[in-house]
């Protein structure tokens, strides 16, 4: 297995400076935000989803973005993912997210699934992503590039069967599933070795973050109430020493991406403090 960084988790950091902290802290690969910054929070503080230094704007012309490609590989690593929010479902982004991935020689990048808030029914909501998922599947084999649906909480993908469901519709070569346990906490947690099981081949990709409970008072009627919340790598609910057996076991052999929302470190450390982290597991 492999060390990766989404760069959502690195706001701070140019992209200059995120290859170089990437390529110090032993990482093999960078997952490239691919989401403009708005005017609006351009001046703020960097933030994870505000102000993002570490962002490639979809707006950019191709010479622009392959910058991102050469600052990639000038520090040995490898474009791993073009990485956008695509919940819309819109086919027009989707395949421009797609050219820009084989732009920058990336192998995948994540492709939408439908939110669910109990507003619409699971069922229109699941014909309509599977209607996407197929479509997306074709631009897949016309550009080379994999589709991933991310385990996801707050979507009709919150778990490995949930996607699952959704990705055996499509073949593994193109479409698969990017395994999170982290927003699993949150909603979704099933045994992370039978959702592993149960994906095979549709095992495409991993984030690495970690959430906990918290209870904050009670409710009207005395019972306790909850809210989850994310964690330092070491401090949350998952065991990732099991969880990297639990890869081990159906020979997942990918990379493995930090995505940590805990603001414990500043960037540059959290890149060392994950290396380190996972080289103890592996």
């Amino acid at each position: 297995m492999k060390l990766s960084v989404f760069t959502v988790a690195t706001p701070d950091l140019t992209p200059e400076e995120l290859v170089q902290a990437a390529k110090e802290a032993g990482l093999h690969g960078v997952e490239w935000r691919f989401k403009e910054v708005p005017e609006a929070v351009a001046g703020e503080q960097p933030s994870f989803w505000g102000n993002n230094l570490c962002s490639i704007d979809p707006s950019l012309p191709e010479p622009e973005m392959l910058k991102f490609k050469q600052a990639t590989e000038d520090q040995g690593l490898e474009v791993v993912s073009v990485t956008p929010y695509l919940n819309e479902m819109k086919l027009d982004e989707t395949e421009h997210a797609f050219h820009a991935a084989r732009l920058l020689g990336a192998s995948m990048i994540r492709i939408g699934v439908a939110p669910y808030n109990k507003t619409l029914s699971y069922p229109d909501l699941y014909d309509k992503t599977v209607n996407y998922l197929k479509e997306a599947e074709r631009l897949a084999k016309q550009y080379g590039v994999k589709g991933v649906v991310e385990t996801h909480h707050g979507t009709i993908a919150p778990s490995a069967g949930l996607a699952h469901r959704l990705v055996s519709h499509c073949d593994p070569d193109h479409i698969g599933v990017l395994l999170d346990p982290g927003n699993m906490v949150h909603e979704g947690f099933e045994h992370y070795r039978m959702g592993m099981q149960l994906l095979g081949p549709y095992l495409a990709h991993v984030h690495i973050k970690n959430a906990r409970f918290v209870q904050e008072g009670s409710r009207e009627d005395g019972t306790a109430k909850w809210r989850s919340e994310w964690a330092p790598l070491r401090e949350g609910v998952i065991d990732f020493a099991s969880f990297v057996e639990d890869l081990k076991s159906v020979g997942y052999d990918g990379y493995l991406g930090i995505e940590d929302f805990s603001a414990q470190y500043d960037s540059r450390e959290l890149l060392k403090q994950f290396g380190q982290f996972m080289r103890e597991r592996m």
